[in-house]
């Protein structure tokens, strides 16, 4: 695994974000500047790659393929693998990715001012394109296999993973890097601010994302990226690599209703999908990392159907945006593998900002003090605008 994310730049310190309820989130001067309604965000820092990787090689990456670069190269090291990438294996990649606003705005701008298309570069190009994460990592770590980009709202991500998954398990690929990117620059979530989504919560940022609870006011958007490099069991014990979980089980389903509007049936489908495909019951699962970004109409269709599957067995539930905010095309990636680090080391994070539960999540047990708890086996949920769900359950490793 691998992350760069505002709760931290390596595995190590998004696990001690993740255990002290660290939040990630505050104000961001430049959104000021440019318009936006609300300036709060996830903060974190471009990341500084002279030195790391060729000139040429930077010039494709926009500024999401940065973090995805710098959380595939950790990956690839926990994997087992030189960070140049896995010489003399047939690896894929398939990462989350909906959009690269800001290569497209800045050629558009050239364009208009300067009126010459070979001022743009190929750089521009390869920056502008959706699927530029998945191109840019194949091309820079020699990856041969299956090379795609998933785009599906904010549930790009976990799809991606579960694509992966299914893949691996139909014996078409033994080693796939899976992922998710999210830019953070002003021009990616200028639309999202017009549409009132985000929160205005400005005097308080580590307290304005507050998932399931009754004071909240819309959701903080955030970014980066994280990687989960998934692997056939026979191929990883034959490296000798170290195993940080197993995929389980994948679920998914579209709502088929408006673009924006959330749904309690659409999710609860997608959880009962991959409950059938992992051939488990609610009571197995020991920990919901869910959703829930925040806003009124989500976080409530996701209580009442998280209540219909586990209210009664009172399974833990905790939203992990609480910390870093709505990290949208990446956050599928990010909270698999914000799981599998309280799996790992035996704690669940807390729901931060959970003091009025909202009446949807009265029956959930929301865990908002951070919980030494024992995880063999957890489901995460990650839905999208156009009514897009994915859910994945994720299991300890046992030979």
């Amino acid at each position: 695994m691998g992350i760069y994310s505002c709760l931290g730049k390596s595995l190590g310190e998004v696990t001690a974000s993740l255990y002290a309820g660290k939040s990630g989130i505050g104000i961001d001067p430049a959104r000021r500047a440019y318009g936006y309604r609300s300036p709060l965000t996830g903060l974190l820092d471009r990341p500084v790659l002279k030195g790391l990787l060729d000139r040429r090689l930077r010039m494709s990456l926009p500024e999401q393929g940065e973090y995805a670069y710098m959380a595939a190269r950790e990956t690839l090291v926990t994997a087992g693998f030189d960070p140049d990438g896995p010489a003399g294996c047939e690896t894929g990649v398939i990462y989350g990715n909906d959009a690269s606003t800001q290569a497209v705005i800045q050629s558009h701008e050239i364009m208009r001012d300067r009126k010459d298309s070979q001022l743009i570069g190929s750089g521009g190009v390869f920056q502008s394109m959706t699927s530029t994460v998945s191109m840019n990592l194949s091309a820079i770590f020699g990856l041969r296999g299956v090379n795609m980009t998933v785009g599906a709202a904010c549930a790009s991500s976990a799809h991606a993973i579960g694509l992966g998954y299914v893949f691996i398990r139909d014996g078409m690929q033994d080693m796939i890097l899976c992922g998710g990117a999210q830019e953070t620059n002003v021009y990616s979530m200028a639309g999202f601010d017009g549409l009132g989504a985000f929160s205005m919560r400005t005097d308080n940022p580590a307290g304005a994302s507050r998932p399931f609870d009754a004071g909240r006011d819309g959701l903080v958007p955030g970014g980066g990226a994280a990687s989960l490099f998934l692997e056939e069991a026979g191929s990883a014990r034959k490296r000798g690599a170290t195993v940080y979980g197993e995929v389980l089980g994948y679920g998914f389903s579209s709502n088929g209703g408006p673009v924006s509007q959330a749904s309690e049936e659409g999710a609860r489908k997608a959880m009962e999908r991959a409950l059938a495909d992992a051939a488990l019951q609610v009571y197995e699962i020991d920990y919901v990392n869910a959703h829930a970004t925040s806003t009124p109409q989500g976080d409530r269709c996701e209580a009442l159907a998280l209540d219909r599957l586990f209210g009664t067995e009172k399974t833990p539930v905790s939203s992990t945006k609480s910390m870093t905010g709505h990290e949208c095309w990446m956050a599928g990636a990010s909270e698999a593998l914000y799981s599998l680090l309280m799996m790992k080391n035996g704690f669940i994070a807390p729901n931060l900002n959970f003091e009025t539960p909202d009446p949807a999540a009265r029956n959930l047990h929301i865990v908002s003090q951070t919980a030494e708890r024992r995880i063999n086996r957890f489901l995460s949920n990650s839905f999208g605008f156009g009514g897009t769900n994915s859910t994945l359950i994720i299991g300890k490793y046992h030979q």
